[in-house]
């Protein structure tokens, strides 16, 4: 009897561990579950508990009032950079689009897309980082997922996350409040995050190497709250967001398109470290393009900015917050910008992809 043409088989003994991920840990089976148990669970699994089986849904408790929901994914190049890595990255970018809504951070999914090959301990390096990232922002990891492609489906790893929080009554308004005369602040040096993953990926060799302001945002938002900025029939603070993709442009241009009105920010006012100023005109980009991963673009009421600033710097994280813009009646240009010479003109979105895999 001649052997079959074909035979049953496995490519990778279901008992073997390997020091870089295979397809057989996305498989549903042995691997899989080895992986989830001993590697995932126990990090995200609170002090003095033991992991239990993971079941296919969390199970979240009663909430008073609304929720506020988000989703995001990270696909940055590379996984790990000065000032951050994509493990921080994907908590902080998702418990700060939960906060800038006016929302407290509660729980939040992580679902892993690993490409073959990759480096066991990188994975776990990446897993710390989620870890200590998720106690630092006061938020549960409660449920996730884990999938294994083949080489080149993925750049090593990306990450998909949700977050869940709390409404805290009043929220801002939003950006069709704003009103001729409101005041735009922005909470720190812009640009910083798009100038360290471009340096990092690129291998500009700049010394020191520029870091990315990674950072939560909880803290100064609730200096806001601390100071009754956002509270009464009347709140003083009209909108908030992060400056993440497209910089501080693109938020100003998102805002113009909802008011209907003239956003205009003076060049000289806005806060950028030097190492971003020379990185950007080395390069020939726009800081104002930029992207940030810890940075707040507020817009306040006329006549507020510099009491918006002064809570905000009661944060470490916020201590280079600074008016640097208002608003004035349309004119022909959605946003403006005064130049360092004090002419005015227009500020254009950037086209196409300056800074690809950002985050």
């Amino acid at each position: 009897m001649t052997q079959p043409a074909w035979q049953l088989c496995c490519p990778v003994p279901i008992t073997a561990e390997s020091d870089r991920i295979t397809l057989a840990y996305g498989e549903g089976g042995r691997l899989q579950r080895r992986l989830i148990t001993n590697r995932i669970l126990p990090r995200f699994c609170p002090e003095g508990e033991t992991p239990g089986c993971p079941g296919d849904a969390a199970v979240l408790p009663a909430v008073n009032g609304e929720l506020a929901f988000t989703t995001d994914s990270f696909v940055v190049s590379p996984l790990f950079f000065p000032g951050g890595d994509i493990g921080r990255l994907a908590v902080f970018g998702t418990i700060n689009d939960l906060v800038v809504a006016g929302a407290e951070p509660l729980w939040m999914s992580l679902s892993l897309i690993i490409e073959e090959g990759l480096p066991v301990a990188v994975l776990e390096r990446v897993l710390d980082s989620v870890a200590i990232a998720s106690t630092e922002a006061a938020v549960r990891v409660v449920t996730g997922d884990t999938k294994v492609v083949p080489r080149g489906a993925v750049d090593g790893l990306f990450l998909n996350t949700s977050g869940i929080g709390r409404v805290l009554p009043p929220a801002p308004p939003g950006p069709e409040s704003l009103r001729v005369g409101d005041e735009l602040i922005v909470s720190g040096s812009i640009g910083r995050h798009g100038i360290a993953i471009l340096a990092a990926r690129e291998q500009l060799g700049l010394t020191p190497p520029p870091e990315s302001d990674c950072a939560c945002l909880r803290e100064p938002v609730q200096c806001l709250r601390d100071s009754e900025l956002l509270h009464g029939a009347n709140p003083r603070i009209r909108a908030m967001r992060d400056a993440t993709r497209g910089g501080v442009t693109a938020v100003l241009h998102e805002w113009a398109a909802a008011c209907g009105h003239t956003l205009t920010v003076d060049e000289a006012a806005i806060p950028t470290t030097p190492d971003v100023r020379g990185a950007a005109e080395l390069l020939g980009l726009d800081p104002l393009h930029i992207a940030n991963e810890g940075t707040l673009l507020i817009a306040a009421s006329a006549g507020y900015g510099e009491a918006v600033v002064a809570a905000l710097r009661r944060s470490a994280l916020s201590r280079e917050a600074a008016v640097i813009g208002r608003i004035q009646a349309r004119v022909q240009a959605p946003v403006t910008v005064v130049r360092s010479l004090g002419r005015e003109q227009p500020l254009d979105e950037p086209s196409g992809a300056l800074l690809p895999r950002i985050c």
